[in-house]
């Protein structure tokens, strides 16, 4: 059974950092990329980042380039985004996915196929 898990969200005060993990489980190949996004109240859903699983080479969205940086862990199956200098306006659920392939698409929603359950981030004084 694919499964994804997020953690590392929170409370921080606007300048600060967050580390979030996604742990991805079950899946029978190394070929799928890991993407990042995030959905803010009354707002549609965001793409951030992304990993492609073949090179780990990475984009991100212009909105947290130079901010936010997207990595994968030791274990093949972890993927960070460290969070730093963070604004009120990355106020949000950030959750990950997953995308079959050699290198991510990035803001392709359609094709992200499996999709954790999020974590919060707050960003406020």
């Amino acid at each position: 059974q694919v499964q994804l898990v997020e953690s590392g969200g929170g409370l921080v005060r606007p300048g600060g950092s967050l580390r979030l993990s996604c742990t991805a489980s079950g899946f029978t190949s190394d070929y799928y990329n890991i993407g990042w996004f995030r959905q803010a109240p009354g707002k549609e859903r965001e793409w951030v980042s992304c990993i492609s699983s073949s090179d780990d080479s990475t984009k991100y969205a212009d909105s947290v380039k130079g901010r936010l940086t997207i990595s994968r862990g030791n274990a093949k199956n972890t993927v960070y985004l460290q969070m730093n200098s963070l604004k009120p306006e990355d106020t949000a659920v950030y959750y990950c996915a997953t995308e079959r392939g050699a290198y991510c698409s990035g803001d392709h929603f359609w094709a992200y196929e499996y999709w954790g359950q999020g974590t919060q981030v707050t960003v406020s004084s």
